[in-house]
C-alpha cells in the first residue's frame, strides 16, 4: 500500500519483495489506494494489495455467486472480492459510513462491477440478522469493529453453504495478540475470537500470516 505499512513482521525489504511478486494492481485499483492513502492515518483500515489479490484468488477459487461483507471502508476490498465473482455474483457490502463507502461506489463504477455489489448502510449486525436463515453465501469477508467479531461470526456461520469461506481480518493485531502487557478492548476482543473459532466443531480454522493476518475459516459439510 501507499504510507501505511501494514505487514508489521515484515522488514521494509521483505514487504517490497512481497509486493513485487504479486499480480500487479490495475489503474482503477491503484488509484483506489492512492486515494485511500491521502485521507491520512485511518487509510490503515484498507487490506494491502497483496491481501486484495488473495481474497480476489478465494472468490475465484471458491466459484463464489454470493458473498457478503462486513466492513466496506473505501471499498477496496469490496472491488476484489467483485472482481472474482462471475457475471452474475452479487456481493452484499454492510457498512454504515455513506462518506467512505461513496468513495468505493466511485471505483465500483469506474471498474464495471457495481451492478454485483449490493450496498447496506446501517449497523451490520442489524444487516446480518435481517437475512434469511438460509447457507447460501459462498464467501464471508470481516473487516470491522473488533469486539463485534464474534457476534458477526455467530451470524454468518449459518448462512454460509458446507465448504464456504469466512475470512478473518486484524487477528494479529500488530502482534499484540501475544503481548501480555496489551489488555485494551480491541487487542482482548480479537484473542477472544481466535479461540472461540478454534473451538468451534463446525469450522477447519487456517491462520495465515499475511498483512496484518488473516484467518480462514471453512465451514465443514
Amino acid at each position: 500500500m501507499g504510507t501505511i505499512p501494514k505487514c508489521f513482521f515484515l522488514s521494509p525489504r521483505l514487504q517490497d519483495y512481497v509486493t513485487a511478486h504479486r499480480s500487479a494492481v490495475d489503474t482503477i485499483e491503484q488509484e483506489l489506494i492512492d486515494e485511500t492513502d491521502r485521507l491520512g492515518d485511518i487509510a490503515v483500515m484498507q487490506v494491502p494489495p497483496e491481501q486484495g489479490a488473495l481474497i480476489t484468488m478465494l472468490a475465484r477459487l471458491t466459484g463464489a455467486r454470493r458473498a457478503v461483507e462486513v466492513g466496506t471502508f473505501t471499498g477496496y476490498s469490496a472491488l476484489c472480492i467483485a472482481r472474482g465473482m462471475p457475471p452474475e455474483g452479487t456481493l452484499l457490502a454492510c457498512d454504515i459510513s455513506e462518506e467512505w463507502t461513496s468513495i468505493g461506489r466511485r471505483y465500483w463504477e469506474k471498474a464495471g462491477v457495481d451492478h454485483k455489489i449490493e450496498l447496506r448502510l446501517g449497523p451490520a449486525l442489524d444487516t446480518l440478522r435481517s437475512l434469511p436463515l438460509d447457507p447460501v453465501y459462498d464467501l464471508a469477508f470481516v473487516d470491522a469493529d473488533k469486539p463485534s467479531y464474534i457476534d458477526y461470526y455467530e451470524e454468518l456461520v449459518p448462512r454460509v453453504r458446507p465448504n464456504g469461506l469466512i475470512l478473518a481480518d486484524n487477528v494479529l493485531w500488530i502482534g499484540r495478540v501475544v503481548d501480555p502487557e496489551r489488555n485494551d478492548d480491541d487487542t482482548v476482543a480479537i484473542r477472544r475470537f481466535n479461540d472461540h473459532i478454534l473451538a468451534d466443531p463446525r469450522v477447519e480454522v487456517v491462520m495465515v500470516p499475511i498483512s496484518d493476518g488473516l484467518t480462514m475459516v471453512r465451514k465443514c459439510d
